[in-house]
């Protein structure tokens, strides 16, 4: 993969663009959140090497059917999504990470420039190179930088229609104020006119919901649970797993699915010259996914400066990819 890279860097077709991205102190960030009443980690936590693997796995769980069934959407509808797009569209997918999902709409429509923006700069060169070894004619300008914050496109990109590309129901992870924040964002990235794909988990039965966060094999409860471990190395402390449970529901007064782990046992935790302590019963909150009803997004999207043009759904409606264009 090295040689692959550095072959593809110095290909006029991949570009590197570093953007600042803000400085987090990841300790501060993280004791305070743990000594909250309650106590919260963000979800960005679940992502070191082996969280990643698991939730790979997760994937591809009968139980898990946000990500097939929007690979099916995205199979069978590519070329109607595709059908504003020109040889001169740039699409522009926030938190690209493996770039898999792209390879549809490259595969089915005209676009010849491709801007994956991911904050992990070794994925992002990797995966971009890959993209320009298998697509020819296409030109990738690769993004470094935290696209929760962007708002202003490389100059190289100033010009030509644009569609972003957001799929993976990513959205339902932030609160709808912060969801209606980013739309926004996007919004001013892309400029009136231009579009938005994106794809957003909707409203089900219950037992489907809990089912998705519940597998029978304990790979999310695992996932849920690695979270621990990273953050210890962040904080240069060890937490116990075996004193913590996974806990997922389904929360019908906010419409989300609510993870967290629950501590089985009173005990402290020293961080540096500092204690936690932990109750037996409280939770650590460690990530929402809102679910939708189609007219709940498309007001949400409207707030934001979006109009919807067309939704494509899989025949269970379990999972949707909405077409938007800002006005």
């Amino acid at each position: 993969m090295a040689s692959s890279t550095a072959r593809a860097l110095q290909d006029v077709r991949l570009q590197l663009h570093d953007l600042p991205t803000p400085v987090t102190d990841q300790v501060a960030e993280l004791t305070e959140g743990l000594r909250a009443a309650q106590k919260v980690v963000s979800p960005k936590y679940f992502y070191d090497d082996r969280g990643s693997r698991l939730f790979d796995r997760i994937t591809r769980l009968k139980e898990y059917y946000p990500t097939r069934t929007e690979h099916q959407i995205l199979s069978r509808y590519a070329v109607q999504m595709c059908q504003h797009m020109t040889d001169d569209t740039i699409i522009v997918e926030p938190g690209s990470g493996s770039s898999d999902k792209i390879r549809f709409l490259l595969d089915a429509g005209p676009a010849a420039r491709y801007a994956p923006i991911e904050i992990s700069k070794a994925c992002l060169v990797d995966t971009a190179a890959m993209l320009a070894d298998d697509y020819p004619a296409l030109t990738v300008h690769a993004i470094c930088a935290d696209f929760t914050t962007l708002t202003t496109l490389p100059e190289a990109l100033a010009e030509g229609p644009k569609t972003a590309f957001f799929p993976g129901s990513t959205i339902g992870n932030f609160e709808p104020e912060h969801a209606t924040q980013l739309l926004q964002n996007i919004h001013t990235m892309i400029g009136r006119g231009n579009r938005l794909l994106i794809g957003v988990d909707l409203l089900k039965p219950i037992q489907v919901l809990h089912a998705a966060y519940n597998d029978q094999q304990g790979v999310t409860a695992q996932f849920n649970l690695n979270l621990l471990t990273h953050i210890g190395r962040v904080l240069g402390c060890e937490f116990n797993p075996e004193l913590f449970a996974h806990q997922a529901f389904f929360n019908p007064e906010l419409s989300r699915i609510e993870m967290h782990l629950q501590c089985l046992e009173s005990h402290v935790v020293q961080v540096g010259s500092n204690e936690i302590a932990f109750r037996k019963g409280e939770t650590i909150h460690t990530e929402n996914s809102y679910k939708y009803s189609i007219e709940q997004f498309e007001a949400l999207a409207e707030d934001a400066g979006f109009k919807r043009e067309h939704s494509w759904l899989d025949d269970n409606r379990l999972f949707s990819v909405h077409g938007f264009v800002a006005v």
